[in-house]
Order: structure tokens, then sequence, then C-alpha cells
């Protein structure tokens, strides 16, 4: 049985395979399994995963007839991973090559369930920067929950956001499955599992060194317009909702309803300007206004002002808090080219 699974769901994916497989091929550490879950995909990405498969006998390929989404792959890749921790890796990222054995050689150390690092953030434009997850250490059940649990409840609207990024994290398998977590949803989905996770963790082990290579890719699903995006939303909100009753997390952060409406809202705005929208600019304002005046984002809008945001999402903030919405059109229009 292998000690590790590592987990990649791949859809149209040909430009970026080769070399996010060999990321995990070429790791010092070796006694791993690679599941490549080829969700419906329609380009040469089913070939090259059997390709890979057939070089070495540590890759699994699983082949999906039709697309299903991320967190239908991830979940696939958890029910069939034989390993006694788990890690996922986005098809257009990679490890460094000693990203395996540093994670398992410190959870050997520390006795930890789980170990997290940080990771290289690469830009289009050639720029990089380090992003740190927390200060080097062990923390314990009540640690975890100060730094991490509570952050992605209800600290949303000050940067730098404490995101909920799965892949920057060695699992524990034991932990995952004795709580039955599973992934649902095309987006958001990360930052449920992961406040789930350490819900039920009782150990974590950080490094600051970069072991994971995140490559912000302007095509990838965060950055294109999501039709059903507030659908996607409302049930995130719902699930959220079910996990703060779950896990008493209300006195953690009493305003997290707000916390979290404000951001998706500001994701929303965003979304609803963005240029694959295809209706007409005075018809996404009238949306962004009927959105605001939502009685659970009113609510959000009246008792809580952002403060501290990046500087564009603060002007957006701001002009929504003063119910500037033709200017916020323009603003958009503008920069977006609309």
């Amino acid at each position: 049985m292998p000690s590790i699974s590592v987990i990649i769901p791949v859809y149209q994916a040909e430009t970026y395979l080769k070399k996010c497989v060999e990321s995990v091929v070429k790791q010092t550490f070796s006694d791993w399994e690679l599941l490549l879950v080829d969700d419906g995909c329609t380009d040469d990405s089913p070939a090259i995963c059997d390709a890979c498969a057939a070089e070495d006998d540590r890759i699994r390929v699983f082949h999906k007839r039709k697309n299903g989404g991320v967190s239908a792959a991830r979940n696939l890749g958890l029910n069939e991973a034989k390993g006694d921790y788990i890690a996922f890796l986005d098809v257009d990222d990679r490890f460094e090559f000693r990203a395996l054995e540093t994670m398992w050689c410190l959870r050997e150390q520390t006795g930890a369930d789980t170990v997290g690092c940080a990771h290289l953030n690469l830009y289009a434009n050639g720029n990089k920067c380090v992003e740190p997850l927390l200060p080097s250490g062990v923390y314990d059940d009540q640690g975890i929950r100060e730094k991490i649990v509570a952050p992605l409840l209800g600290d949303r609207l000050t940067a730098p956001v404490f995101n909920g990024f799965i892949w920057r994290y060695l699992f524990s398998a034991e932990v995952i499955r004795s709580a039955r977590l599973t992934f649902e949803g095309a987006y958001l989905e990360d930052e449920l599992f992961l406040m789930e996770y350490f819900c039920n963790a009782k150990k974590l082990a950080v490094t600051e060194q970069p072991l994971y290579r995140y490559f912000l890719n302007p095509s990838s699903a965060t950055h294109r317009y999501m039709k059903d995006f507030q659908k996607v939303f409302d049930r995130f909100m719902e699930r959220k909702e079910a996990l703060v009753k779950k896990y008493e997390l209300e006195k953690l952060r009493p305003q997290w309803r707000e916390n979290s409406n404000w951001a998706g809202l500001l994701i929303a705005i965003g979304n609803e300007y963005a240029v694959g929208n295809d209706i007409s600019v005075r018809k996404r304002q009238k949306n962004v206004q009927a959105l605001c005046q939502r009685p659970d984002m009113a609510k959000a809008i009246a008792e809580i002002t952002p403060m501290g945001l990046t500087p564009n999402k603060q002007m957006v903030a701001n002009l929504v808090k003063g119910g500037h919405f033709f200017v916020l059109t323009q603003m958009y229009r503008l920069k977006n080219r609309i």
C-alpha cells in the first residue's frame, strides 16, 4: 500500500499534463501512487494519461465518460485512493521535487496528522512571490481552530485573505474517511472541505518552504464568467450554515454570515461585469442593484463596512456601500472594456 495518494483531476489539460505528472514522478519521495481522473476530456488528455500510466505502474487512470466537474473528480479519487495520506495537485500546477519528502518527514518528526506548506505564486507576466500558509510550527486542535477554521469561517474581508487551497496540505486519509468528507460544487468547494477537515484534525505541522508551484492561469474557472454563480454561492452558504451548527462554530465569528455574504457579493459583482456575460451593461447594473437589495446582502451591507481590502475591491465595496451603482458600472466598463 502506498504511503501517499496524489489526486489530479484532469480536464482539457493536454498543454500542462505531462509537466504536472513529471513533477510527481520525479519526487525524491517514491512511496506514492498517482490517480489521474480524466473528467470527460475531449482533447488528447486521456491518451496522455494512459501513456503516463504505461510508463509507471504507480500511476492509475480513471476515465469518466462525461464531464462532472472538479468536485466529482476529486471524490472519485478519494474513493479509489489506497494511501494513508492524501495530496491534491491541480493539473496546471506542479509540486517542487522535494515536496512529498519534506511534508512526510515533517509529519513523522512531529506526529501531526496533517502537514501544510507555503506555495509559490507564478504569474503570466513572469513575476512570482511566495505565499505563506502560517508561521512554521506545530498547531494543536485549538490553534487549528483559531488559525484556520476561524479565518475560513468569517475573516473574508481583510487582505490578505486566508485562501482555502487544498493543494498545500498533506491530509490524513483516516480523518477524511472517518468524517466522511467529500467535495461539492464547481466553485468555493475547497473552502468548505478544508474547514470541515480542520474541525476534525488534531495536529498540524507547517513549513514555510514553498513546496507547490501555483500558476495563476487567466483561463481557469476562477477567472471565467459563471452564469449560475448566485445559485452556487447560495448553496455554499447553506452548507456553511450546516457546518457552523454541526461543529458549534458560531462563537468563533458571530458575524460570519455578514462577512461571508460581503465577500460573496464582491465576487458576484465582478462576475456580473465579466467579459463572458452577454447581457447589456444596463441589465448588469440592475442585476447588481437587485442582488444588493436581497435581505441577506442588504443586512451585510448595513452592518459591516469593509476595510483593508485590496485597492480594487475596496473601491467596489465603497461604491456599493454608498449606493453608487452607476459609477460602479462605468468603472467596470473601463476596466473590462465592455
